[in-house]
């Protein structure tokens, strides 16, 4: 989803009428239960409740949404959303999730510069020049700002009363922070043990000894690692460097390319692909169900 060539390629392609009826459909059709929407703070309705949360890290007050099944534990999970931010796409992603039985935290991960909704859609952040504006607050990323995050977010749900504590957490990220929950299952071992990259980046840089691939001896969990088919496409190698260190690490990974393009799971992306979303969706319940 970050990809900045292609998503201007896409613009090029779709005149921006056809580029918004893309997005909304694609939000309208892709999963149920739809829940309640961010501003009905606290609400409950299809069995699960969710609310607007803040809560301190080292680095500042994080932000998000919790969503999760009214009256009962449930294993937590951390869900980072792509460069464009929470948005009701991610709202019905995760209640999605919540709706199969897990507790899910959406972050904010621009938290350290702005608070909330940024962006209604994909539409809103190229109408807004969202590369440019998002730029100075993705500078701020690394290894250890992803750690001190998702410390602060595991610490965090811990605390919750919805959360099944003796269970492991999961991680989730997407396009830019797909390497985000790699790097969080090596942040907080203890506690996260599923982590799942969709049409991730950055998942293994060369020249960077924090690299996520080169962190994966300090995780204990395991890991999905979702390849969209034209990012394998351009950089065939990486799911093979990530896989051998993996290997060498002695993870477990589950390294699949999917039939769908560069941001295929996200219900307000162009390349959104239904049937591929949901096989991605499948993988990521056996990650969990298996590994929380």
């Amino acid at each position: 989803m970050c990809d900045e060539k292609q998503l201007k390629t896409w613009a090029n392609e779709l005149s921006r009428r056809q580029f918004g009826a893309v997005a909304g459909a694609g939000a309208i059709a892709a999963c149920a239960p739809t829940g309640t929407r961010v501003a009905d703070a606290a609400a409950s309705a299809d069995g699960l409740t969710e609310t607007e949360v803040t809560f301190q890290s080292a680095d500042g007050t994080m932000d998000g949404l919790f969503i999760h099944p009214t009256g009962v534990k449930r294993p937590g999970v951390i869900f980072w959303p792509d460069i464009a931010g929470i948005r009701e796409s991610k709202r019905v992603m995760a209640r999605r999730l919540a709706a199969e039985g897990f507790a899910v935290l959406v972050l904010n991960p621009y938290y350290r510069d702005v608070a909330g909704e940024q962006f209604a859609d994909f539409k809103a952040f190229m109408d807004a020049d969202g590369f440019q504006k998002v730029r100075p607050w993705r500078s701020k990323f690394d290894a250890d700002t992803v750690a001190t995050d998702a410390k602060a977010a595991v610490a965090w749900l811990d605390e919750q009363d919805a959360v099944e504590t003796s269970k492991g957490i999961g991680a989730q990220g997407y396009c830019m922070t797909g390497s985000f929950a790699v790097w969080a299952a090596t942040a907080v071992p203890d506690r996260i043990k599923g982590a799942a990259s969709f049409h991730g980046g950055r998942l293994v840089q060369e020249d960077n000894p924090k690299s996520p691939h080169n962190l994966l001896g300090k995780a204990s969990g395991s890991f999905l690692i979702a390849v969209a088919k034209n990012d394998d496409e351009r950089a065939p190698d990486v799911k093979t460097k990530f896989g051998d260190a993996a290997q060498a690490a002695g993870r477990t990974a589950t390294i699949t390319v999917y039939e769908g393009n560069h941001g295929w799971t996200v219900p307000d992306s162009p390349a959104y692909d239904k049937e591929a979303a949901d096989l991605a969706f499948g993988d990521l319940l056996k990650l969990y169900r298996g590994a929380l």
